[in-house]
């Protein structure tokens, strides 16, 4: 069902409404024509995919053979979801809201050469809603991708001339046009087609927005040392600064240099106070008045980072070196001089991968690498994931400064793409490859890849589905909490898979609990935990949004409760397209049943399972 008025249809009905003057409806007619609005109109087009989750909620299901794991213990966690993106991004909703810092996404770029697919249906330029069906499609990824980004969020946003204009206003719609930051232009190649009759195409765009507007400077290249490191600058004010001794070095011959005025033609420098040079040191502070650059507490800041201060000349004129420069903010224009490599290079980089060629104009690791090197980002999403080039970007990023990134990939599986390619090209990167010419590349080895597929649970919330959805929801959890390591004792009580599991890396702890029958049993094992300053989280499965507090009140320090499937409903509710028929009311839900002591349930304290 489309969210879009339809101006002709309205009025139509307006006409044909009882009840009605003749004089009530032209007015209501009339106001209806006047309203107007500037910004993008498209016709929207119903998505196969949105319609499914009318009436089905999205849950992830990990392939557990496909999992890559290192040795390292605390090597990042990726995630690779094989499913239809709009369904990804909904169950992502849950996991990551507010988590994301870097989005990068290169989607179809519209040309109408088989390179966007609606419905099943290849989009080519003969279609007259070809961009009203790019649009739709977009909007809907893009509105859920904003409510990932953190507060200091960004996305990057690959395309070409063809949907570049139209990208642009739907961004202004969604990010809002005070977080627009540019429209970068990226040398693509170096060898552009000679075909075209009026250009050759170089470049295509990466447009970029904040989820909020921000005073944090982008991160660019690092500045190399200059020649002109001069302290002097004639437009300051004239100002004392006091440069400690033994900190500036110089060319001047040892002795004693008295007070007095120095300096030359263009910079008039004073001696406040008698110093000493010895071996090639200031051995006493030089006291100088002049129109520094600096104030004292950036000298001083300064030279604690270890910036190397000198007065080569009887001149008295200051300079310095730098040990780190602050990186430049980035220029809008990308190319190799900035390190950045072109489709050619990514291409041929890929088949070293590879093997062999199964990946048409990849983006380059470089590219991917500069872009989310310019805020200080924890974590990255691509959800047209493609070839995976934003995984081995982040990996790759990581290998070199030591952080630790973790990277999530979406894409379907559309001829084998995630499953031969996205995933098959991380594996090799993890975990080494030969290229085709016999040479070894090491792999990065600390990292644990893990795959996940889409499925579905019923919508309707009736008491069997929303057990179903609690019990599939284990993996989304592990995502959501960052936590794999499955225990099979929560203290000294054996668990039951299918009564509560309970997850734990010796610093977070979780357990999820799907009979809540068996909360007397688990509170009595939780007293037993040795959980340090950390809580334990309890996701618990609830007819309505009690979490059960009054059953787990003996622990309520060391736990953190939260009711299962209210949680992920309402994320679920804040993306997912109105559901048609009615959704049962909270006080139709069934109440909660009271605990017993005495189960049928079987825990059997340090039993077999």
């Amino acid at each position: 069902m489309s969210g879009r008025i339809d101006k002709t249809e309205l009025i139509k009905k307006l006409r044909d409404l009882e009840g009605l003057t003749n004089e009530e409806k032209s007015n209501l007619i009339g106001l209806l024509r006047q309203h107007k609005k500037y910004g993008l109109v498209w016709e929207d087009k119903p998505e196969d995919v949105e319609e499914r989750l009318r009436e089905e909620l999205p849950i992830l299901k990990e392939v557990k053979e496909r999992a890559l794991i290192s040795d390292q213990p605390d090597a990042p966690n990726h995630i690779l979801i094989e499913g239809d993106n709009l369904e990804a991004l909904t169950a992502l909703s849950y996991t990551h809201e507010g988590k994301i810092d870097v989005i990068y996404i290169d989607p179809p770029y519209n040309t109408g050469n088989k390179d966007f697919v609606y419905n099943d249906s290849y989009v080519d330029t003969e279609d007259s809603y070809r961009h009203s069906k790019w649009l739709s499609f977009m909007s809907k990824r893009l509105r859920i991708a904003k409510r990932l980004l953190s507060d200091k969020g960004v996305i990057f946003i690959s395309i070409d001339d063809n949907e570049q204009a139209n990208l642009k206003l739907l961004c202004d719609e969604v990010f809002g046009e005070k977080n627009f930051v540019d429209i970068f232009s990226w040398n693509k190649t170096e060898t552009p087609a000679n075909l075209a009759l009026k250009t050759k195409k170089a470049i295509e765009y990466i447009i970029c927005y904040t989820k909020f507007t921000s005073p944090t400077k982008f991160r660019g290249l690092n500045k190399t040392s200059t020649s002109n490191n001069g302290l002097m600058n004639q437009t300051n004010s004239v100002h004392i600064l006091i440069f400690p001794a033994n900190k500036v070095d110089t060319k001047l011959a040892n002795g004693i240099y008295s007070k007095g005025k120095y300096g030359t033609s263009s910079y008039n420098i004073e001696l406040l106070e008698d110093t000493e040079v010895k071996d090639g040191y200031f051995i006493r502070p030089v006291t100088l008045r002049g129109k520094f650059k600096w104030g004292q507490e950036n000298l001083d800041k300064e030279i604690s980072k270890g910036t190397q201060i000198s007065i080569k000349t009887i001149a008295f004129s200051p300079s310095y070196e730098k040990k780190e420069y602050e990186p430049e903010v980035p220029w809008n224009l990308i190319n190799k001089s900035f390190g950045v490599d072109t489709n050619e290079i990514a291409g041929a980089q890929l088949v070293e991968i590879m093997g062999e060629t199964v990946f048409s104009f990849p983006k380059p690791v470089s590219l991917v690498k500069y872009l989310i090197n310019f805020i200080e980002a924890e974590n990255t999403l691509d959800f047209f994931a493609g070839s995976g080039t934003t995984l081995h970007a982040t990996m790759q990023l990581n290998a070199e400064d030591g952080g630790h990134r973790q990277c999530i990939l979406v894409t379907n599986n559309e001829n084998g793409i995630c499953e031969q390619v996205t995933y098959e090209r991380n594996k090799r990167v993890i975990q080494g490859y030969t290229t085709p010419k016999g040479q070894q590349v090491e792999g990065l080895h600390d990292n644990n890849l893990r795959y996940y597929r889409t499925g579905f649970i019923p919508r309707e919330r009736t008491q069997r589905n929303m057990r179903a959805l609690v019990n599939a929801a284990t993996d989304l959890l592990c995502i959501k909490e960052d936590l794999y390591q499955e225990k099979p004792m929560l203290g000294t009580l054996k668990l039951k898979s299918q009564l509560a599991r309970y997850f734990s890396d010796g610093q977070k702890h979780m357990l999820v609990v799907y009979r809540e029958e068996v909360a007397n049993e688990l509170v009595e094992a939780i007293k037993t935990l040795e959980l340090g300053k950390s809580m334990l989280k309890i996701y618990i499965f609830s007819p309505g949004r009690y979490a059960f507090d009054d059953d787990f009140y003996e622990v309520q320090g060391k736990v953190q409760l939260v009711a299962l499937p209210a949680a992920i409903y309402d994320a679920y509710q804040r993306v997912l397209p109105k559901q048609e028929e009615r959704l049962l009311d909270e006080a139709e839900v069934p109440a909660p049943q009271p605990t017993a002591s005495a189960m049928t349930i079987d825990f059997e304290e340090g039993g077999e399972q």
